[in-house]
Order: C-alpha cells, then sequence, then structure tokens
C-alpha cells in the first residue's frame, strides 16, 4: 500500500521540478524577447527582471501579457511559441501547487 505521506512528498517534489522549469522558460523567453521585440522588453525587465531588488510591477505585466494571451498578435512565430508554451506550464504548476496545498490540508485533518 502506498503511504500517503510519501505521495504528498513526491507530489511536492514534482511541484518544485516543474516550478523550475516554468522559470527557466521564463528567463528563456526574455532572452527571445530581447532580440525580437526590444521595445516590449524594455517594458517588462528594464531593471531585471529576476534580481534582488526585482519590480513586481514588471512582472504582472508580464504574466498579464502571457494570461490574457496578447502575444498572439505579436509578428514573432517563435515568441508565439514560447509564450504559448510558458502558459500551459504556468497552468501547470498552479494546479500542481494548488494540488499540494489541498493535499496538505487533507494530511493535516488526517493525521
Amino acid at each position: 500500500m502506498i503511504s500517503t505521506v510519501a505521495l504528498f512528498w513526491v507530489l511536492s517534489a514534482v511541484c518544485v521540478v516543474n516550478m523550475a522549469r516554468y522559470f527557466s522558460s521564463l528567463r528563456a523567453l526574455l532572452v527571445a524577447l530581447r532580440g525580437c521585440d526590444p521595445l516590449l522588453y524594455q517594458y517588462v525587465d528594464r531593471a531585471g527582471f529576476f534580481t534582488s531588488h526585482r519590480q513586481p510591477g514588471k512582472q504582472v505585466r508580464l504574466i498579464g501579457y502571457i494570461w490574457y494571451q496578447r502575444y498572439l498578435d505579436h509578428h514573432d512565430d517563435e515568441f508565439i511559441r514560447r509564450c504559448q508554451r510558458l502558459r500551459g506550464q504556468f497552468m501547470l504548476t498552479s494546479s500542481l501547487c494548488g494540488l499540494v496545498v489541498i493535499s496538505q490540508i487533507g494530511l493535516a485533518i488526517w493525521h
């Protein structure tokens, strides 16, 4: 029989791995954005997206840009594909994190 605690830790590890994939894809998207649309890149990453003094407003703008699929009108096909992939990874990571929280609450109640 599978231990529920072990299942929780495996689910948590999968969530962490997907978060790492998401951030890596986000970095790759910013690199591609620098080359294909410098004005948009400056709008979302001017002072550094992943720095310790990050600017949440710029991060929220980029996430909103991807979430509302504003990239569909972009002229670069590679950029559109990267945005679609990133949006899928964001939805997957969000649902996995939600599942981890729900399972943690379930474990707290059960044990």
